[in-house]
């Protein structure tokens, strides 16, 4: 038999080869690569096959991960020797992939964790002078349906700000719980005893900014209801609903449930709120952040389509009627990088006509001298202001109310850099103008 020592010596049968982080985050861009996915997915699966990563690794690799995303064209430009095309190409090898990730990671990556050669350092230094050169839109990567949009609507010098302030990462948004929260001095205390800073939003009655990123979902307060994450611009949309107590409100796509849990709060948990969406795994979202929220006025309803007939015992009963409509979400680009690569102006046209068709069916539900509150995270005038103008021509029983107005009697006031409404009354949120995500809303009246 062998001596204890030599079977001590003796190599393990499978050794554990530590991963690569460059390697990891080359896996993660080739499966970005065909922009089928939400890149939110595609990382989350990487991290759950990657369990060995630590806190830093992760966050390092998110950073490149998405930095990548939003400046796609550009490194593809880099590293296949061809000019900056306005959509990724879909056939990408390792190699190139890889130069990719380099790239990201040198600009990125401040702490060195990726491990990069000297080699690639010195090739990466000298691909990205070049950066300043390009133009706005080249060098933030916008496809040039999304380009000449903004140029249309706010001319090219301020379209460029708006590309540079889509380019950065979003700050964390919370809104504190009316119906569980004690204020947002105790909110704010409760946060800076776990270590994390936030500050008002001065325009925002129950808004705070967090400094950073932090983790939330452990934290005491998180669990107890006492605020939900949700961006400024998403909260002042629940203003603009202006709800009031006892009424009978439908959120017509509810989703998730951040605007439905921000409308009950508002309503100080009377009424009755039906949350409706034809997603029954969105609705599920909803379950744990209602119960966290304490509101039992909720009712959350899978539909199965617009002539459901729980949409038509609604008919003409509804105080308030919100349609968060299916859109580009090219005002989350922030948030969302991707969208920009998996939305295409082919695509526009049959979502315009959900939109329309979605807006119609919820104008039903709304009883004579109600309200109907259209809203888009979308920046483009086809999804927004002129869905409007065809909405009220063929029901011209509605009228719009002032966004300002209805602000304005909650204590709202804009600075005036930020130029929030339009010139017919609606809330039109410029992400560069308002430090917000980009969002469109309207509230009718009907007569």
């Amino acid at each position: 038999m062998p001596s204890s020592s030599s079977a001590r010596r003796k190599p393990p049968l499978n050794p554990v080869k530590p991963v690569s982080l460059l390697t990891v985050l080359v896996a993660a861009l080739r499966d970005a690569s065909v922009f089928t996915l939400p890149a939110d997915k595609i990382l989350s699966s990487l991290f759950e096959k990657n369990r060995g990563l630590g806190p830093r690794e992760r966050h390092v690799l998110a950073e490149c991960f998405y930095f990548a995303i939003r400046r796609w064209t550009w490194l593809e430009a880099i590293t296949t020797g061809r000019p900056i095309a306005s959509r990724p190409s879909s056939e990408l090898s390792s190699s190139q992939l890889r130069a990719m990730s380099v790239m990201a990671g040198f600009l990125v990556d401040k702490d060195k964790i990726l491990r990069l050669t000297a080699g690639e350092l010195h090739w990466a230094e000298s691909q990205s002078a070049a950066l300043s050169t390009f133009s706005a839109q080249y060098r933030f990567c916008v496809p040039d349906w999304i380009w000449g949009d903004w140029v249309d609507q706010i001319g090219e010098e301020e379209a460029s700000h708006l590309a540079a302030y889509l380019d950065q990462e979003a700050p964390l948004d919370l809104r504190l719980n009316l119906t569980q929260g004690q204020g947002l001095a105790h909110l704010r205390q409760e946060l800076s005893l776990a270590g994390i800073a936030a500050h008002p939003i001065d325009w925002l009655p129950e808004g705070l900014r967090c400094q950073g990123r932090p983790a939330l979902q452990g934290l005491a307060a998180f669990k107890q209801g006492h605020f939900e994450v949700q961006d400024a611009g998403s909260q002042l949309l629940a203003r603009l609903c202006a709800p009031q107590r006892g009424q009978t409100v439908v959120d017509f796509c509810a989703g998730a449930g951040g605007k439905t849990l921000a409308l009950g709060a508002l309503m100080r948990n009377s009424g009755r709120i039906y949350a409706l969406d034809t997603s029954s795994s969105r609705l599920a979202r909803l379950k744990p952040r209602l119960a966290r929220s304490g509101l039992s006025n909720v009712w959350a309803i899978a539909i199965q389509g617009l002539n459901d007939l729980r949409i038509k015992r609604l008919k003409a009963k509804a105080d308030l009627v919100l349609v968060d409509a299916p859109c580009t979400g090219l005002g989350t680009l922030r948030r969302n990088p991707d969208l920009k690569w998996r939305q295409t102006s082919e695509g526009l046209g049959d979502l315009l006509a959900l939109q329309a068709s979605i807006l119609s069916a919820a104008a039903s539900l709304v009883k004579s001298g109600g309200h109907l509150v259209y809203a888009t995270c979308s920046l483009k005038r086809e999804e927004n202001e002129q869905q409007v103008e065809a909405f009220l021509q063929l029901h011209p029983e509605f009228s719009i109310d002032s966004a300002e107005r209805i602000l304005s009697r909650q204590g709202i006031e804009p600075k005036p850099e930020a130029q929030w409404f339009g010139e017919h009354g609606e809330l039109r949120l410029w992400p560069h103008r308002s430090d917000t995500d980009g969002f469109f809303g309207v509230n009718l009246i009907r007569a």
